[in-house]
């Protein structure tokens, strides 16, 4: 059970559930359709870790900032093989906008742009840890 469960809007939900699983590894928990092909509720989960998923209203303008430093909010999620997920990530499109990196505090991560400018940060940092 995750007591945290950051929620994310795309205007082309029913595609990102498909591209989150495909190259995040997300499974799908609950997908509630809305009308017209939206998605009114979507849980995704990743081991512990779940997100919701949900169409945005019209006239939704997502961010399209490349630099993830300058966002005011984004997802960090802890992924046992960060090389092998930055691969994977990276094959289905993901835009990689820092590298695996060895971070001084003992985590190994890396950043990606997802399809909508969804910035998501997964590496081996433990909470608590460094």
């Amino acid at each position: 059970m995750t007591d945290l469960m950051p929620t994310f809007r795309y205007v082309d939900a029913p595609a990102a559930i498909d591209w989150l699983c495909d190259a995040f590894g997300f499974e799908r928990v609950t997908v509630l359709p809305g009308p017209d092909g939206a998605i009114a509720h979507a849980e995704l989960r990743h081991g512990d870790a779940v997100i919701a998923i949900n169409s945005a209203p019209a006239g939704f303008a997502t961010t399209d900032t490349a630099d993830f430093r300058f966002v005011p909010c984004s997802v960090y999620l802890r992924v046992s093989d960060v090389d092998e997920h930055c691969a994977t990530a990276s094959a289905a499109g993901a835009g990689i906008t820092m590298p695996p990196t060895d971070m001084p505090y003992g985590s190994r991560e890396y950043s990606a742009r997802d399809p909508e400018g969804h910035h998501w940060h997964f590496g081996s940092y433990v909470p608590g840890t460094a």
